[in-house]
């Protein structure tokens, strides 16, 4: 009897030490190593088919693989979770999911500093957003995120923001007077289409195509592939290769979570995010050429602006630089400016 209750103490001993697992980690013992496992559920409001979501699948099958199931990723695409990439960011913050992969425009939100990758023309073509975005810049940014409880691990690429509407095609800033158009919910967005004439409001992604087809708004911006996986093209009849803002996305990690991964899992994370950016940048690449010559067959009206056209949405748009330049810093400016050199 003395050496049942013996051993029964020291059982309540062990499970005392150990503690319960936090949220989101699964204590196992798998007979060898008795090793935690760590749920992370990764959610998104892009479709299955664009490119984020389809180099996301691989990220979770490296991360499962490499961690010999250790790590477990659960996806959840198409905004089955949130409706908007902010509510994603913020759930992420408070730990109620792992994951997510927003629009950096929806980081600046939380993060003024972010706002600068949304100034209209700041980069020239992909490979200047690249150089700011994994250089200096972009990983003092991405460190500057753990003081809002986040974890930046890559940026990713939903490519260069474009104008659509029902009126007609787009040439210069005075064919957007008074059309009611769509932004994301970031300020510096808003008033970049109000510089251009527009009567511009935000409003979340996920209802977006309803409100157009309702008439609530005539006009949107977004890149190709969100175009053509969203089907925007049965409620746009007009699209205009403006190019205004070039579109990051970023792949977050709730920074508990990633400080508590043990240092193996971290570097398999890191090694993965890694494989993620470059798979996906490519791929999205890839589907804007695609996605844009399916817009045309689906009937929207493409057309793409001159050198000259373009200038007169830079100028129109200096005011908004003014506006901003106290805010974002106008050194930060300048280093994202300097990409394109």
């Amino acid at each position: 009897m003395k050496k049942l209750l013996g051993l029964l103490l020291i059982g309540v001993f062990i499970l005392s030490a150990c503690g319960r697992p936090d949220s989101g980690t699964t204590t196992t013992e798998d007979g060898e190593a008795g090793e935690d496992t760590y749920t992370l559920r990764l959610a998104h409001l892009v479709p299955e088919e664009q490119s984020s979501h389809v180099a996301a699948v691989a990220f979770k099958e490296k991360l499962e693989s490499e961690s010999d199931g250790r790590l477990i990723v659960e996806l959840y695409p198409n905004g089955q979770l949130y409706g908007s990439d902010r509510e994603a960011i913020e759930a992420v913050q408070l730990g109620n999911i792992e994951m997510t992969i927003p629009a950096v425009a929806a980081m600046a939100s939380f993060n003024e500093k972010f706002q600068v990758f949304d100034l209209p023309f700041l980069f020239n073509n992909n490979e200047a957003a690249y150089k700011a975005l994994d250089g200096e810049l972009g990983q003092e940014l991405m460190a500057d995120l753990e003081n809002n409880d986040l974890k930046g691990l890559v940026f990713g690429e939903n490519g260069f923001r474009h104008v659509s509407n029902n009126e007609g095609p787009i040439e210069s800033p005075k064919d957007m007077e008074g059309l009611k158009m769509r932004t994301l919910e970031s300020p510096l967005h808003t008033d970049t289409f109000n510089a251009f004439g527009a009567n511009a409001s935000p409003f979340a992604f996920g209802e977006l195509y309803t409100a157009l087809q309702q008439g609530t708004y005539d006009a949107m911006d977004c890149p190709i592939s969100l175009y053509y996986t969203n089907k925007f093209y049965e409620v746009q009849d007009y699209l205009t290769l403006t190019g205004h803002v070039y579109a990051a996305t970023a792949l977050l990690i709730n920074n508990d979570v990633y400080n508590d991964l043990p240092e193996d899992l971290q570097e398999i994370m890191t090694e993965a995010a890694e494989e993620f950016r470059t798979e996906q940048r490519i791929l999205a690449q890839q589907q804007d050429g695609e996605f844009l010559d399916k817009l045309k067959e689906e009937g929207m009206q493409v057309n793409d602006l001159t050198d000259e056209q373009r200038n007169e949405f830079r100028e129109a748009a200096k005011s908004v630089y003014t506006k901003y330049e106290d805010q974002i810093g106008k050194e930060l400016i300048d280093q994202a400016l300097a990409a394109n050199e």
